[in-house]
């Protein structure tokens, strides 16, 4: 089954039938990769995307395949070929002994409805970490557990447990608890430093929301009264059951985030029209 989704894709600066669409070039060899959110062909946050790529093919050594301003010309190309009211993008650079390719293309997004944001959803607890958390690259293998742990469960995400017993970050999003007022999330070397996560706790430092950067353990968790996760499609999303814990997806400070990082998500999407986008 192709991960391309919708009918055409870029690969190495060209705009190719889906038809053509070849997963081998994002799962063989290595890759680093980003997955960021488009509205009507303009994307969020490509800048922070773009640079969190960079960094994470420097951390393998890898070079840049393309620059930023033809990324930004293949989103426009890839948005023109087929318009999308709400979709996410994912950006490749895949290595392969001596091939190296860069794919450009929508994936499925999967994103909460209103009921889940109103009630929340339900977490597992998955005792794995990444081996390198500052860097985005693919592991399928892990990727794969955690995807069948989730279905098994009916769980919409994998909360990552460390060997010491610290939840470190979900599987797909950055992890955040409530107690008291105060956030709790892990400090930024246990994690991989999502983008969403990056402008929420800007924003919580220019409204004055107090965060403690201190790993939870999984045996504390009930000590906290709510407990929401960040991310591209997620946003800002309470969890209401973890494990066999029950949390309160109705704390203010949860949509309070979500609202504020929307709207700068609407000031990166202007920036980018600006520069010559959409």
């Amino acid at each position: 089954m192709t991960e391309c989704y919708g009918n055409f894709f870029i690969h190495n600066g060209e705009l190719q039938p889906a038809e053509f669409f070849d997963n081998s070039l994002v799962y063989e060899g290595e890759s680093v990769y980003e997955v960021l959110r488009m509205t009507r062909g303009v994307p969020w946050f490509l800048n922070d995307h773009l640079e969190r790529l960079r960094g994470s093919a420097k951390a393998r050594r890898k070079v840049m395949l393309v620059t930023p301003d033809q990324i930004r010309d293949d989103i426009v190309s890839l948005s023109k070929a087929e318009k999308k009211k709400e979709v996410n993008l994912k950006i490749v650079f895949n290595y392969n002994g001596r091939s190296a390719n860069y794919l450009l293309y929508y994936i499925e997004p999967v994103y909460p409805d209103r009921e889940q944001y109103e009630k929340g959803v339900k977490g597992v607890f998955f005792h794995a970490e990444r081996k390198d958390p500052g860097t985005k690259i693919i592991n399928h293998g892990l990727r794969s557990e955690i995807y069948h742990k989730l279905i098994l469960e009916t769980a919409y995400e994998a909360l990552l447990v460390n060997r010491e017993g610290f939840i470190t970050e979900g599987s797909r999003s950055n992890i955040f608890f409530i107690r008291d007022n105060v956030l709790y999330t892990a400090p930024d070397k246990m994690v991989l430093g999502g983008i969403t996560r990056k402008h929420i706790l800007d924003i919580c430092a220019e409204t004055g929301i107090r965060v403690v950067f201190e790993p939870v353990k999984e045996s504390d968790i009930g000590n906290f009264s709510s407990v929401f996760m960040t991310g591209t499609s997620p946003i800002v999303l309470p969890f209401r059951l973890i494990g066999n814990l029950f949390f309160d997806p109705g704390d203010p400070i949860i949509p309070k985030l979500r609202n504020l990082y929307i709207k700068r998500a609407g000031k990166s999407m202007e920036e980018f029209r600006n520069r010559g986008g959409k």
